[in-house]
């Protein structure tokens, strides 16, 4: 879709000033009102000299406020690295050629990841969808499956027989949700061509054989895989990326572009858990979210644990914090012991995307607290190594 205006750029926790003809007063009360979890607004006033005040709240990417104007928020983090994140945090375990990525903005993230999974699923058409058993309970004239004898017995004149079947379909819900992700997909208006050409071409696929149905990314997850649909496992964990980062549209009418946006600390901490699952020595079980139940109406719900697989004791609590303030702020010291308290465990750990100019580490009673770091700013794997060796200085020597 073409724009009049230019975007406004933003770079996320970084406030922008801008004059106040850049942004027209209704486009600001429609950010005001619809975006106000995202992005922090101030209306122009004395206070800000008659200008514009906007501050993303740690999300990044794609907001369109009207057809004519859209917000594009940039990542902080070097986007190779974001890209390397998601790889991580979505399980996507694609195996790229070395410089094979060339992506400069987030955009191009997001085409590369559309491009791969329109692909696979038109490589999967050719292959034919895979299909499976539905019941199925229909008045028939013919006898199919199993008669329901009671409802003959009530009705003898009636010529059609109630019958209960087994029907195998490709109308099914792994095919519906790559579905309902390519019609986000194509929404969201972020694919230039040739990549929208190929949505389209793998949606149009689709479309004679599968019921289009919405689908929130939980469907994506703890899905049952076999010889017949493994490969659907990737595809899968690519939908899960786009329903989880496509938000609704505030406007009505199913024409309207939807958001593009990345929950950063979401995206931080399903990052961290899985590189540590990926990674951490074999002797030690990494466990994300971990639930701490109170009673059936309350509990508290802790980024990550790590325990010993052998004694099932829990040596770490882990919280991380997407964020780079100059020192440790207390409540979140206060938050993490609390969590090792509750678990009966000697270690507490904070972990930041950079180091902090005042670190901790420190003794609260029986439980040691300290800040670490997981750099996002470097080579991923080696900055996780350097953060498990911190980690687990006595235990990690396999590099």
């Amino acid at each position: 879709m073409k724009r009049e205006s230019p975007p406004i750029e933003l770079r996320e926790y970084e406030l922008r000033i801008l004059d106040r003809d850049l942004i027209p007063e209704s486009v600001g009360k429609k950010i005001h009102h619809n975006y106000d979890k995202e992005i922090e607004i101030e209306f122009p006033n004395p206070k800000t000299k008659d200008k514009w005040h906007l501050k993303s709240k740690g999300r990044v990417g794609n907001i369109p406020i009207t057809p004519e104007f859209c917000i594009i928020i940039h990542p902080k983090v070097p986007i190779a690295n974001l890209f390397g994140m998601i790889d991580y945090a979505y399980n996507l375990k694609i195996k790229f050629p070395q410089g094979s990525i060339q992506c400069q903005f987030l955009e191009q993230s997001y085409e590369t990841l559309a491009n791969i999974l329109a692909q696979k699923i038109l490589e999967r058409c050719r292959k034919g969808l895979y299909r499976d058993y539905l019941s199925k309970t229909e008045r028939l004239t013919y006898i199919r499956g199993r008669v329901d004898l009671r409802s003959a017995l009530q009705k003898p004149w009636d010529v059609k027989l109630k019958c209960h079947y087994n029907e195998q379909t490709g109308d099914i819900e792994d095919n519906q949700i790559l579905a309902w992700t390519l019609f986000i997909i194509g929404r969201s208006g972020l694919c230039r061509e040739p990549v929208s050409s190929t949505v389209r071409k793998a949606f149009h696929a689709l479309q004679g054989f599968v019921t289009l149905k919405p689908f929130k990314s939980e469907a994506c997850i703890d899905r049952n895989y076999h010889r017949l649909n493994e490969d659907y496992q990737l595809l899968h964990a690519l939908c899960r990326f786009f329903l989880d980062n496509t938000g609704p549209s505030h406007a009505t009418g199913d024409r309207e572009m939807l958001p593009f946006l990345i929950d950063m600390a979401k995206l931080y901490e399903q990052f961290v858990a899985e590189w540590l699952k990926a990674n951490t020595p074999k002797r030690f079980k990494v466990e994300h979210p971990y639930r701490v139940k109170h009673d059936k109406n309350y509990w508290d719900e802790i980024d990550l644990i790590i325990r010993d697989i052998e004694t099932n004791e829990i040596l770490y609590v882990l919280d991380t914090k997407y964020k780079a303030p100059d020192k440790v702020d207390n409540t979140d010291r206060n938050q993490v012991v609390t969590y090792a308290t509750l678990l009966n465990c000697k270690n507490a750990i904070l972990i930041y995307p950079q180091t902090l100019k005042v670190t901790i580490d420190q003794q609260i009673g029986d439980i040691r607290v300290r800040s670490l770091t997981f750099s996002l700013n470097s080579d991923l794997h080696e900055a996780g190594k350097t953060f498990l060796t911190s980690l687990l200085p006595s235990t990690v020597s396999y590099w």
